[in-house]
């Protein structure tokens, strides 16, 4: 007998502003599609949120102050959040998986109060090295990466000054840092979270697609927009790790297809619990 397709859901969180992620997610998802359908909820343009019914759920990275927004969708994207926390403590069997990404992130961490957010002194734009803490060299989807492994990250806040306490009082894990700076000035970010067995975070975009950030950052217009601003050695260097096969490329194509297969297959074991 053909097994039902799982349901997934994306929280689109870009406000209708131009970007590579929704794209980026989609292509990941749609690999799966012989055990996924997915529907998109634009969050923050047309207040859409989904219901408890998916078994995935996907929240996608956006533009702006994270602790900002209309009250209109700020209210049932935090009430989502913890009704899929609660669900995953008092149901049996089958349980909701969940992935934050960027602007998401920041925003679950706030809402679990596991650090603070702060506006960065200059924006971070480009690829850079992230490190693994201990409990980070023990995280599955990490365990393919080296260390420290290669990003794509893009963002005017950050969230910082992890609250270890808080972590341990309801099962969170600091997977991995920013640098690997020993003074503490500035602070490093957080940079991705283990929130519960069925919840996991990062502040980086594992979707982001070496090939199209190529192609995106070719355009023209966008080339002069990120040398004035940036300088041609970022550029450049960003461009170099975006032909590297051990940097972008591997982080693409390891963190969010592990997350699926791990998430459909907790989905299948724990619906066969119930039978």
């Amino acid at each position: 007998m053909m097994k039902s397709k799982l349901k997934l859901a994306i929280l689109d969180m870009y406000e209708g502003t131009r970007n590579l992620g929704m794209q980026n997610i989609q292509d990941i998802v749609r690999r799966f599609g012989a055990e996924l359908d997915f529907d998109i909820f634009d969050v923050r343009s047309k207040v859409k949120v989904p219901d408890l019914s998916y078994d995935i759920y996907l929240f996608s990275g956006g533009p702006g102050n994270p602790l900002e927004g209309s009250e209109s969708w700020l209210s049932p994207f935090h009430d989502l959040i913890d009704d899929l926390w609660h669900y995953n403590r008092s149901e049996e069997g089958a349980k909701k998986y969940v992935f934050f990404i960027c602007h998401s992130f920041q925003m679950a961490c706030h809402h679990f109060k596991l650090g603070e957010i702060s506006r960065r002194r200059k924006k971070s734009f480009g690829t850079f090295p992230v490190h693994k803490t201990e409990d980070g060299e023990n995280e599955p989807l990490f365990s393919e990466l080296s260390e420290p492994f290669w990003v794509a990250d893009f963002r005017e806040y950050q969230i910082v000054k992890p609250d270890f306490a808080r972590m341990e009082e309801i099962g969170a894990r600091l997977l991995c840092v920013e640098n690997d700076r020993a003074h503490l000035e500035p602070e490093r970010a957080m940079m991705a979270v283990r929130f519960s067995p069925e919840m996991i975070g990062t502040q980086f975009h594992p979707e982001a697609d070496p090939v199209g950030m190529r192609s995106y950052f070719a355009e023209e217009e966008r080339v002069t927009a990120v040398l004035e601003e940036y300088g041609e050695e970022r550029y450049r260097s960003m461009v170099a790790d975006l032909h590297d096969p051990d940097k972008i490329a591997r982080t693409h194509a390891t963190i969010l297809p592990l997350f699926l297969h791990d998430s459909i297959r907790g989905v299948r074991e724990g619906a066969l619990e119930l039978v």
